[in-house]
């Protein structure tokens, strides 16, 4: 076997919480890939542009013991959740069996939060390139839409031309939006710069 290729793959089921209907996203990575570079990946699959915070939190039913991964910024107000640093560890030592779930947020403003639920963990495939997307539904919303309920209200918009911010919000997406657009073959172009970087 090719020394680089890993030895366990985690699928994994990506929803964007609280969207209705649901915004998924389904995922094999190696199992031991670094927080870090899930984040790349989530960015990629999501096709979100990458300029806001985000963190990894597990354990978030006992909020005492919530665990916070992400980039630690120290001496600031997110210093008191004892960020670790998200280089540091790797999603199977924080996610280890089939049904469990960890949290991805992004853009703390907005709170866009990922429910990432482990599904199987699988045996790598010969010739197989990972991370890559199965399937996937729906188009993710617009960065800086005022997150899962701003974005309810865009859609409302934009759909109805009688609505009184209608111009408004088409004018603010550049004219077009199609909350169902799904391009499988797009989400694992944008997926092969990971694919290089494995760790």
């Amino acid at each position: 076997m090719n020394a680089s290729l890993p030895t366990q793959i985690y699928q994994l089921k990506v929803t964007l919480r609280h969207s209705q209907p649901p915004i998924w996203r389904r995922i094999q990575v190696p199992a031991d890939i670094r927080l870090d570079k899930l984040h790349a990946v989530l960015q990629a699959v999501m096709d979100w542009e990458g300029y806001h915070l985000h963190q990894f939190m597990a354990n978030e039913k006992d909020r005492l013991n919530t665990q916070f991964y992400g980039v630690p910024v120290p001496d600031t107000a997110f210093d008191m959740y004892k960020m670790l640093d998200e280089r540091k560890f790797r999603l199977n030592q924080i996610l280890t069996a089939p049904k469990r779930k960890i949290t991805y947020e992004y853009d703390f403003g907005d709170s866009w939060d990922h429910d990432l639920m482990l599904e199987k963990i699988l045996p790598a495939e010969p010739g197989v390139r990972y991370p890559r997307c199965l399937a996937g539904k729906r188009n993710r919303p617009p960065e800086d839409v005022g997150g899962v309920w701003g974005y309810q209200v865009f859609l409302e918009a934009i759909a109805d031309p009688q609505h009184e911010e209608h111009e408004q919000w088409v004018e603010w997406i550049g004219g077009e939006y199609d909350p169902e657009a799904f391009d499988l073959d797009a989400v694992n172009r944008r997926l092969q710069p990971a694919r290089r970087r494995r760790g």
